[in-house]
């Protein structure tokens, strides 16, 4: 597709919960403050079986009233779940659900090959770099691992090649069970024909702890302004390209708030990402500034950290095969507050470059209004 296209909205995921969960506006029984408790530590909930993301509610519970933040844990849960039912529709509630049990029944017929990728082991998968950056975690240890090639891309080293191979030869076994099987299974979005959801199959938990413990301290530092730092929930996909796969990816934003894209392997030429800036809904299909162009290269390891609202495709992959990474990071905090949002200008750059003439009309306005009422004031 041309980058003279028009974008596709959102490259949503295929028949499941889009959006993620929907939360937090105050009701007259149970209220959330509207800023964060940032010096409360929240309880951990991976224990507990809950209909939404465990890491949901330990994000929410930064936002509950002073006097719940020293509850019990099944006090707290019991009022987020009150609030999460009362914002979250009975379909979306069925889409869960069922969702759910299409996971279930292929987690109890799927054997998995390299059981060893389903737990976080972070120094057989990470380059050392990368670790010393999150565990120092600070901004200018990110900074001394990270690339920014245009404002808002950022690439850095991160996974060993060990992990790469292992991911691929994991996704090549369970799309093999697929077959052999007839199961039906669902792809990873609208766009992606082929690929398949890494959480459908049991790692989900995995990447709900690469997105807590090192997307979301590096999203707080670069993407404070899309909810970098209450990161909730998550997709996690693998897309596959070549002759036989799907070729090209059209011009597009993701259904993320942050997007982490990451090439696995295998022998190919073309495929380079291409980057257009950020841009909110109304001005999705304005002209790009020349800064705001990039093409990104992949190179197996290497990562790439956008936003969501970052404009960008793929070109054709011309010979080969290629299998990326993708991790949708959302904030449902994040999405329930832009809705009351006006104002996109500290990330929009149409939307900066329009404050901006606002602001100069209004100064040079004012200047003339003063101008003429020194004029008739003179003598």
């Amino acid at each position: 597709m041309s980058v003279d296209a028009s974008v596709e909205r959102r490259a949503e995921p295929e028949n499941r919960n889009g959006g993620g969960n929907g939360v937090v506006a105050p009701s007259s029984t149970h209220r959330l403050r509207l800023n964060p408790n940032t010096d409360h530590e929240p309880d951990s909930y991976e224990d507990l079986q809950l209909e939404f993301s465990p890491l949901l509610f330990s994000s929410l519970e930064q936002y509950l009233p002073p006097f719940m933040l020293s509850t019990r844990r099944d006090v707290k849960v019991q009022y987020m779940r009150d609030i999460l039912h009362r914002y979250s529709n009975e379909s979306e509630r069925n889409r869960v659900q069922k969702q759910r049990e299409y996971r279930q029944k292929i987690m109890l017929r799927y054997q998995p090959l390299h059981r060893e990728l389903y737990a976080m082991n972070a120094e057989k998968f990470f380059v050392p770099s990368f670790l010393e950056a999150i565990k120092n975690n600070t901004e200018e240890g990110f900074r001394r691992i990270i690339s920014e090639g245009s404002p808002g891309v950022y690439t850095f080293e991160m996974l060993q090649p060990c992990f790469c191979e292992m991911l691929m030869s994991e996704v090549e076994n369970f799309e093999r069970w697929v077959y052999e099987s007839k199961f039906r299974i669902m792809r990873p979005n609208t766009m992606n024909k082929y690929g398949v959801v890494l959480d459908d199959f049991g790692l989900e938990t995995m990447l709900d702890k690469l997105m807590d413990s090192f997307i979301r301290p590096l999203s707080r530092v670069f993407f404070p302004e899309f909810g970098g730092s209450t990161l909730d929930s998550h997709h996690g996909f693998v897309v596959e390209y070549g002759m036989d796969r799907d070729l090209d990816l059209g011009f597009h934003v993701d259904d993320s708030e942050v997007t982490l894209n990451v090439c696995l392997g295998q022998q190919f030429s073309g495929g380079e990402l291409f980057f257009r800036g950020i841009r909110c809904d109304k001005h999705v299909n304005t002209e790009a500034r020349a800064e705001e162009i990039l093409d990104y290269y992949h190179v197996p390891g290497l990562a790439v950290l956008h936003c969501g609202r970052h404009r960008h495709g793929a070109r054709a992959t011309t010979s080969g095969r290629r299998m990326n990474l993708l991790l949708w990071c959302r904030s449902g905090v994040f999405r329930e507050l832009k809705k009351y949002q006006k104002d996109f200008s500290s990330w929009c750059a149409v939307c900066q470059h329009e404050k901006k003439e606002r602001q100069r009309v209004a100064v040079a306005a004012t200047k003339l209004e003063i101008l003429k009422r020194d004029g008739n004031h003179a003598p």
